[in-house]
């Protein structure tokens, strides 16, 4: 038997991945950053291959990290989280700074900016891990990193009481209505399974 809410205790951060290809910016909320060495500086990145800034961080090799703070607000993870750059430019509507490679990062509710470049990957099936060198690394405010269990707690609302039977999404807190939930529903906010989802009541 796996728990599913056991991987919802290990320590996750939260962070903005941005890329630029061409005329075209874009990002992604991730909570798979980690540095894994100090000589070389290397972090490593797991990107969902569906995710089109997965695809621009492949054919780039470059990408920045903004580490998102206890400050940061719900709006930064909708933006960056709940919608695809296939379908919008996420750009628009944002405040932002272009760092020195070129590429923008997030300037709101983030604490530090980690600039990287891809020098290997390893293919894990629907994720690829990106292997890279970090750049550039700048401590911009001394508010602490929100993790996703402060996240959970503190910035995603919740979910308003429904008074009609249902199953709400685990990740986002949307609503799907009805007394059976289809065994491949995807959430329409946040893309998650059906497996994410628990009854209501």
């Amino acid at each position: 038997m796996i728990d599913k809410t056991a991987f919802y205790k290990l320590s996750y951060g939260l962070f903005v991945v941005t890329a630029h290809e061409g005329d075209k910016d874009n990002g992604c909320i991730t909570n798979t950053v980690m540095q894994v060495t100090t000589t070389p500086n290397r972090i490593t990145l797991a990107v969902n291959k569906d995710n089109y800034t997965h695809g621009m961080i492949e054919r780039t090799r470059e990408f920045n990290v903004s580490v998102l703070s206890e400050a940061a607000s719900f709006d930064i993870f909708k933006h960056w989280g709940f919608q695809s750059g296939k379908d919008v430019d996420k750009a628009l509507g944002i405040t932002y700074s272009r760092a020195d490679n070129g590429i923008i990062y997030v300037t709101e509710g983030v604490n530090a900016l980690i600039s990287a470049k891809v020098v290997d990957t390893v293919d894990l099936g629907t994720h690829t891990l990106f292997i890279a060198d970090v750049v550039s690394a700048e401590s911009l405010t001394e508010e602490p990193s929100a993790t996703y269990t402060f996240y959970q707690k503190h910035i995603k609302p919740a979910p308003e009481r429904p008074k009609k039977k249902g199953w709400v999404c685990t990740i986002c807190g949307y609503i799907y209505e009805g007394e059976i939930l289809p065994d491949d529903f995807i959430c329409p906010i946040c893309k998650h399974p059906a497996s994410d989802f628990k009854p209501i009541g």
